[in-house]
């Protein structure tokens, strides 16, 4: 099968000035819960529109009750996306949230697969959408990552106000066979962060990097923290539908992305 891709970008992000802590302490920040449905084993799958069950979210000015979960490492809000190798989280893509943008596939024996559902988080109504232990493709389950998103209801400051957390266990490879990568390792690898589809966006530091996001790589996702003491967890806090709590540079951060995001690709699944 194969697939094309075009991206277009606009030139502003988001930032804010705050820093990120560095622990020592291995990661683990993956919440327990959040997985009364799963998302059937599958290679590039998406569910349909899901509910949060929290009211309207705003995210930058417009108001979501619902997202579509998408397999390799995202959530997105217009539609579903199959799209497998990582582009650069800017403004020219759909408005996603995107702990692990990735070509995740479930389908080998051993490998788990994408959970989703309701619950709490520190006396808060959230909605989590988990990986753990999920294998990359072409069925490859030599190495697992684990890693999550939750939205976390936050009208006890405002009405429609909520948080984004990324929390991250292990993760152990960066790359689907089909973008570049051999043995989960190199070509285009797993890029973080989210864009409103639009001008504002960010993404973390070492997203398309490769080793960067990997277990002791010089961002590690499970030893670096953001807004939190914990390793592994991030968090960015939305008020007013303004997200807070992005370090400067993120519009660098997308920016170096911007060249391969404007490049069309084709690439050919077997499988």
């Amino acid at each position: 099968m194969t697939k094309m891709k075009t991206y277009k970008s606009v030139l502003l992000g988001v930032s804010a000035s705050l820093v990120i802590s560095v622990n020592t302490l291995f990661g683990g920040a993956v919440v327990a819960g959040f997985d009364a449905t799963a998302l059937a084993a599958n290679d590039d799958g998406s569910t349909g529109l899901v509910g949060f069950g929290l009211g309207p979210l705003n995210f930058f000015g417009t108001d979501y009750t619902g997202a579509y979960l998408n397999n390799n490492g995202n959530m997105t809000f217009a539609g579903p996306l199959s799209t497998f190798t990582p582009f650069g989280i800017t403004g020219g893509s759909l408005a996603m949230i995107a702990p692990f943008f990735a070509d995740v596939d479930t389908r080998g024996a051993g490998s788990g697969v994408m959970k989703y559902g309701a619950g709490t988080f520190e006396g808060h109504a959230a909605f989590g959408q988990t990986w753990r232990d999920v294998g990359y493709f072409a069925s490859n389950v030599n190495k697992l990552n684990t890693f999550q998103t939750l939205l976390v209801n936050r009208s006890d400051i405002a009405a429609k106000d909520f948080d984004i957390y990324f929390n991250y266990d292990t993760i152990k490879w960066e790359t689907g066979g089909a973008s570049g990568g051999s043995n989960g390792l190199g070509g285009s690898s797993a890029r973080a962060g989210y864009t409103n589809g639009l001008g504002s966006f960010y993404e973390l530091p070492g997203s398309g990097v490769n080793g960067a996001f990997l277990d002791g790589g010089v961002n590690a996702l499970n030893t670096h923290s953001l807004n939190r003491t914990e390793a592994g967890r991030y968090l960015f806090m939305v008020r007013s539908g303004v997200v807070h709590g992005a370090p400067d540079g993120g519009s660098v951060i997308a920016l170096l992305g911007l060249a391969l995001a404007a490049l069309g690709a084709a690439k050919r699944k077997l499988g």
